[in-house]
């Protein structure tokens, strides 16, 4: 695992963010920390994201978010295309955290144990 590139996208008011952190340290892994509050993945970041968890759009969405009923991403109808555009443009819809492993591997770090699957 050393020599492995490891990315967190963290959000330090977050208290899973910050166990997942943790958890990587006490690891021994020093990730890349992206706070993605302050720098939003744009939408072909995300979709390489979602492929590697093997999730949809939809599924990285906060539904108890205000802004997630507020912009109409409750209707189920609605497009991947304009998901990824809100993820992108409203970080805090953002599941989180989110460890990726060299670009090949990825995991949601809820519960934070998840991401010991791919180091």
């Amino acid at each position: 695992m050393s020599n492995a590139k490891v990315t967190i996208y963290y959000n330090p008011r977050c208290s899973k963010s910050r166990e997942t952190l943790q958890l990587l340290e006490d690891n021994n892994v020093e990730p890349d920390i992206v706070e993605y509050m302050k720098e939003p993945p744009d939408i072909p970041t995300l979709q390489r994201i979602i492929g590697l968890l093997g999730m949809t759009a939809r599924d990285l969405l906060r539904t108890n978010e205000d802004v997630y009923k507020d912009a109409g991403l409750d209707d189920t109808d609605l497009p991947e295309k304009d998901i990824l555009e809100a993820l992108s443009q409203c970080p805090t819809l953002l599941q989180r955290p989110i460890v990726v492993v060299n670009d090949e591997k990825a995991a949601l770090g809820r519960p934070p144990e998840a991401v010991l699957d791919i180091l």
